[in-house]
């Protein structure tokens, strides 16, 4: 179970925490897979999720492919949780850096997520720093795209279902980044924890 490094409270009732941890033990409605437009789920985080989650993610995230075609940054795919402690896994394929419009793509698989997760009726989200591991983008550059996206979402969203979002990150580095990200967008004003 993760621990937050800080919580944010939008004026529209959303909280978005910082939080230190592993997102398989993340007790949320849904998680956010930093996927592949094939949804192989071979390592990082992906990798982490399916090994978790058990063979199920795979078998379907293999249907979803067959059936529907490679994921698009816009429009993730999602699956069930598995043995996972929430309800799905939604599969947002972010941009590989140096691909081109990485930073737009990267909004889209963010905003995709959301979108995804208020059709499933989720209300409680983690997310991953998506494509800042084997897909090399700039972890910096990555939490200020992630969190502005979320802000943007709930601006233009502000009656969503989603309650909760939780960005999950394993390392203190990668928390620090994010944290220092969401004060600039999100302002000091809100809570601590």
């Amino acid at each position: 179970m993760g621990v937050d490094i800080k919580i944010f409270s939008l004026g529209s009732g959303q909280l978005i925490h910082i939080r230190l941890g592993d997102i398989t033990q993340e007790v949320v409605d849904g998680i956010v897979n930093a996927a592949n437009a094939h949804l192989q789920h071979g390592g990082g985080v992906a990798g982490t999720i399916s090994q978790s989650g058990g063979p199920m993610i795979q078998v379907e995230s293999d249907r979803w492919v067959s059936e529907y075609g490679p994921v698009q940054h816009a429009a993730p795919a999602y699956t069930t949780g598995g043995n996972l402690r929430c309800k799905f896994v939604i599969h947002a394929v972010g941009p590989v850096w140096g691909e081109g419009d990485e930073d737009n793509k990267l909004a889209d698989a963010v905003a995709g997520s959301l979108k995804t997760a208020e059709r499933l009726g989720l209300m409680t989200i983690a997310f991953p720093a998506i494509s800042t591991g084997t897909f090399n983008f700039p972890i910096e550059q990555a939490a200020h795209i992630i969190v502005s996206e979320i802000r943007n979402y709930f601006i233009q969203h502000a009656e969503s279902v989603i309650n909760e979002v939780r960005i999950v990150l394993f390392d203190k580095k990668s928390a620090h980044i994010f944290q220092e990200a969401a004060n600039l967008i999100l302002g000091e004003r809100e809570g601590s924890a």
